[in-house]
Parts: C-alpha cells; structure tokens; sequence
C-alpha cells in the first residue's frame, strides 16, 4: 500500500520543471521565491512545507539550507542567466539552481 506522503511526493515531483531567470523574476518581485541550497532535495523541502513540518523547516532555515532569496541573489540570478528546478507549494515558489548550468553557484 503507498502512503499518503509517497503520493504528496509523487505529485510534487510531476509539478516540478526548470525554468530560466527571466520566468522566475515576476515571482521574486511578488515575494514568494525560497531558495533551496544544493545538496538538499527539492521535493523534501516541498513535502516538509505541504505537511507543514515545521521542526524540519525551522532546522533548514537556521542552517541557511532553506531561505527566502533576497535582493542580492536575484541581481546574482539576473546577470548570470540562472536556470532552476523549481516547484510551487502555494503560495512559495521553491528553487533550486540547476548544477552543470553555467550560472551554476554552489551554495
């Protein structure tokens, strides 16, 4: 039997897609765009947030792991081109710059 945290997952991953800076910019402007660090998995964030698992996100945040982007990455995302995989668990907008991408920063 799956569970329902293997469907929430799977669903999530369906809904996750690449996209380039110029797509991603209105979401910035709007405020909703949070930062996932390499070396996390997207989709565990994303299931941590529509479970509302609020122990596990405080720990990303206080580490860094997890953020809000702030103005100096969008002006880093902008000039470099970014590319991202990103997924969305209203109202956020989760990101994660794709590695081997030019832009490509790691955290």
């Amino acid at each position: 039997m799956i569970d329902d945290d293997a469907i929430l997952r799977a669903k999530l991953n369906s809904d996750t897609g690449q996209l380039d800076w110029p797509e991603l910019e209105r979401h910035f402007a709007r405020g909703v765009v949070i930062r996932v660090a390499a070396g996390v998995d997207l989709l565990d964030v994303a299931l941590a947030m529509a479970r509302d698992d609020a122990a596990t996100l405080r720990d990303w945040l206080a580490n860094g792991r997890v953020a809000h982007a702030g103005a100096a990455e969008a002006s880093l995302w902008h000039a470099a081109g970014s590319r991202f995989w990103a997924v969305v668990v209203a109202p956020w907008v989760l990101v994660q710059e794709v590695a081997g991408h030019p832009s490509h920063r790691p955290n």
